[in-house]
């Protein structure tokens, strides 16, 4: 998982900043490896954020989830003596 993060943010950055270099001597500019290296850096950020983001509400999701199983497993007694006291009026 780890691999992943690094390869989400070096990827965009790499596309970017060679595309840059072969737009400079296509162009005949100097600025645009600048340009385009931060714009890959930017999309790898937003690629790490949305990684963990998916990751960190995946756990998040399954811990609400045995959370809840919990807390049923502890009403059950109180939801039957909650029923009783019902009954009994």
């Amino acid at each position: 998982m780890i691999g992943q993060f690094g390869i989400n943010m070096l990827v965009p950055v790499f596309i970017c900043s060679f595309l840059g270099i072969f737009l400079d001597k296509k162009l005949g500019t100097n600025f645009l490896v600048i340009v385009l290296f931060f714009v890959g850096a930017i999309a790898g950020g937003y690629n790490v954020y949305r990684f963990s983001r998916q990751i960190f509400g995946k756990d998040s999701g399954q811990s609400a989830y045995l959370h809840k199983s919990r807390m049923h497993r502890g009403d059950s007694n109180e939801g039957k003596d909650h029923q009783n006291q019902q009954d009994t009026l």
